[in-house]
């Protein structure tokens, strides 16, 4: 589990810690005699505050993420004297060699600045670093884990109710629509009629289209009970001709591509004049299938992009036929007209 923290949340943490240590500096030390050199005790405050977020970003981003992201305790207080090591190398660096180059005093007098003496002293100066930067990581860890805890138990509960609409949900919507169908064949032979229309078509959009291969006899099925819907629909407004021509039974093809181009014909076409009828016509030979369509369409209306639906087709084609397909499609004087020619698999 990489923690990704905003580094400006570090930044922030530490100018908190640069007050406070300046507070405690003044207020318990009573170092008001250095605060009067107010330059020198800035080098002073900086430098050290500095060179503990130095080794406190270096062992939060290395030992604290090599060991204890892992869970290997006993290896990161195996790196702790690396730790301190390194802080008391980045605390000279600091203090003795750039402070003093432009202030030109040491913050230890020559004696303490002896390596031996230098390193154990700071060894008690740098722990703050390393304990706070593992406290630091510790709560990251946590808040980052109890995040993924509740988008795993979001994504599970998801889950769940998608799989209980999945399961529940039709079998609750056919068992209703058998219901009614039953109340009705007595009473009106033509909604009952309908209902059952409704109860296939429903049953085949959940049960069949996700497959990649349909069914050319259920797909036309499927289109025929999407028209005979629509005519309830429009009533006697709807002006269309549908014409299937030719022997099929169990011949496959690419599920969902036919009522593609027919749902397109409902979405964009004019039905309402006698003289502009809309036209849909599958035509079916021994190795190949047809479908062409033609409708007239509003004055203005963008039709000839077709959305996202008509290139996530093409892609569906190329992939199932690759280059044994033609689809055409043309715009022209308010009409519209689609052509696509498919190979059939026996």
């Amino acid at each position: 589990m990489k923690l990704k923290i905003p580094f400006y949340y570090h930044i922030i943490l530490f100018l908190g810690l640069f007050l406070t240590y300046c507070l405690w500096d003044y207020g318990i030390n009573n170092r008001i005699e250095m605060v009067q050199q107010t330059t020198l005790y800035f080098w002073i405050v900086s430098t050290f505050i500095l060179a503990v977020f130095v080794v406190y970003i270096l062992n939060f981003y290395t030992f604290c993420d090599w060991f204890l992201n892992k869970k290997k305790i006993h290896f990161y207080f195996l790196s702790i004297p690396f730790s301190l090591l390194i802080f008391a190398g980045v605390r000279y660096l600091f203090q003795e060699v750039i402070m003093f180059q432009f202030t030109g005093v040491h913050n230890y007098f020559d004696k303490a600045r002896e390596i031996s003496y230098y390193i154990k002293d700071n060894f008690f100066f740098g722990l703050p670093a390393v304990i706070f930067s593992a406290l630091s990581y510790l709560f990251w860890q946590s808040q980052y884990s109890q995040k993924q805890n509740q988008e795993l138990l979001l994504e599970n509960k998801k889950a769940e109710f998608q799989m209980l609409k999945a399961q529940v949900s039709p079998h609750f919507l056919f068992n209703t629509l058998n219901s009614f169908y039953s109340q009705l064949i007595l009473k009106d032979d033509k909604m009952a009629d309908d209902i059952l229309v409704l109860s296939d078509l429903l049953r085949y959009v959940i049960t069949e289209t996700d497959k990649d291969e349909a069914i050319l006899s259920k797909e036309i099925q499927f289109i025929q009970n999407y028209i005979h819907l629509q005519k309830k629909r429009f009533e006697d407004q709807l002006y269309m001709d549908f014409f299937v021509e030719g022997e099929y039974s169990n011949e496959k093809i690419l599920s969902s591509a036919l009522i593609h181009f027919v749902e397109n014909v409902f979405k964009h076409g004019k039905f309402n004049n006698e003289k502009e009828k809309a036209v849909i016509s599958i035509e079916i030979n021994t190795n190949f299938l047809q479908i062409s369509t033609f409708n007239y369409f509003i004055d203005g209306e963008n039709y000839s992009s077709t959305g996202i639906g008509f290139d996530n087709l093409i892609k569906r084609l190329k992939y199932m036929y690759e280059d044994k397909f033609i689809l055409e499609k043309t715009e022209e004087n308010n009409t519209f007209k689609t052509y696509l020619k498919i190979p059939l698999k026996k």
